[in-house]
């Protein structure tokens, strides 16, 4: 027989192990609860199959997600901010108080994404700088943030957007293609790049599993936990345009709750609570499932505080159930 033939006999079974790996992954299993959740809910509304019901349906993660993307990084690499929706409404309030003074669209978007910015460094800054933990300092500045925009708006509302403003968050791209969603798909294959084909994203791996490790080995650990924050920040500013320019207005209490929703839809993408692992696939296939179970629960008539409710007890399921099957594994093996 010769090596050729060999070759080819063997050539099926190292095909077949990538497969297998695939078929048990994490992402395999959310794309199937995603098809599932997406068939009940064509039976639950006849209107759910409509193109623009699936069109307003995007609406529903869009802007969540695009804050859960470098979230996701930020995650794997040890650290959290829970600071993103309040940055989110202080850049919001900005713009809108920028508008006061005849500031056109594009630099109300300029306005909104440096807030971002300027908000994300402040907490990489002290984290980095200062050594203080991550989880302590976004509590922090939440309520720093969301304060200041309180401050400044008070109980009022600004709107009157200038025209072409509402484009990013109420127009389309190609027919039922909204604008949001191709930003937010743009974003991602961004993002998954960085983390799955770069040096950057390699080392956010090693730092996530070993800082210390990553450290004597040469990375610049707090200059990337700054770039991350930074990055946090100004996606933050990104969706707040985005969401700003749909409501088309602004209010101190925009997007409460959008931390908690981002957080979940990392956790729930596979992405270790405690550092090390994780997808951007993962992250996107998360998102998709909460908007799908969100808008069906919004077809089903089902008050808000039911879904806020389904969000949190889903965050904790997520974060639980692998350590208790761990726990029963290893008292099998006993």
């Amino acid at each position: 027989m010769s090596s050729e033939t060999i070759q080819h006999r063997h050539l099926p079974d190292r095909l077949d192990k990538p497969l297998s790996a695939a078929l048990r992954s994490w992402e395999t299993l959310l794309a199937v609860v995603a098809v599932a959740i997406f068939i009940f809910n064509s039976f639950a509304s006849p209107h759910f199959l409509n193109a623009w019901t699936l069109s307003d349906m995007t609406f529903n993660f869009t802007e969540k997600a695009i804050i859960a993307l470098p979230m996701a990084l930020l995650i794997i690499a040890g650290e959290i901010d829970l600071s993103v929706a309040a940055i989110l409404a202080l850049s919001s309030t900005l713009m809108g108080f920028a508008m006061q003074f005849g500031l056109g669209t594009p630099a109300l978007v300029c306005v909104g994404i440096i807030v971002g910015l300027i908000c994300g460094a402040f907490n990489g800054a002290l984290v980095t700088g200062l050594g203080l933990p991550s989880i302590v300092v976004t509590i922090g500045t939440m309520s720093l943030f969301r304060g200041l925009a309180f401050i400044i708006l008070g109980d009022q509302v600004y709107k009157n957007y200038p025209d072409g403003f509402e484009y990013f968050g109420q127009g389309y791209v190609a027919w039922v293609i909204s604008f949001e969603l191709v930003l937010f798909l743009a974003f991602a294959a961004l993002f998954g790049f960085l983390l799955h084909f770069t040096t950057f994203g390699r080392r956010l791996y090693f730092i996530g599993r070993n800082p210390v490790s990553a450290q004597f080995s040469g990375v610049n650990v707090k200059r990337m936990k700054f770039i991350l924050f930074c990055l946090t920040g100004v996606m933050s500013g990104v969706a707040s345009v985005l969401l700003t320019s749909r409501l088309g207005s602004t209010r101190p209490s925009i997007a409460q709750g959008f931390e908690l929703e981002a957080i979940t839809m990392v956790v729930l993408g596979g992405v270790a609570i405690t550092g090390g692992a994780g997808s951007i696939l993962g992250v996107v296939l998360a998102a998709l499932i909460m908007g799908l179970v969100t808008f069906g629960f919004g077809l089903l008539n089902v008050p808000g505080i039911v879904m806020s409710i389904f969000v949190g007890m889903l965050l904790i399921a997520v974060i639980a159930l692998p350590i208790l099957w761990k726990r029963f594994v290893w008292v099998l093996k006993k």
